[in-house]
């Protein structure tokens, strides 16, 4: 995903997005610990992703604070 997605959702999306996405990071470990992972950059994506929307909640949470 972009970080312009990430910066249209409001605080709650965008919790619900970290966690859908720590989700899915498990399951992508399970699946390279069990060999069944055919794209090995999915885990990486998915961390940057999720760094991005942490990111765009922490903008949020400084912009609400200022």
């Amino acid at each position: 995903m972009k970080k312009n997605t990430f910066s249209d959702l409001s605080a709650a999306e965008l919790n619900d997005k970290v966690l859908e996405l720590k989700k899915e990071l498990f399951n992508l470990r399970f699946q390279l610990a069990t060999g069944q992972l055919q794209d090995t950059t999915a885990i990486a994506k998915t961390k940057r992703d999720i760094a991005r929307a942490k990111t765009a909640l922490r903008s949020l949470e400084l912009k609400a604070g200022a």
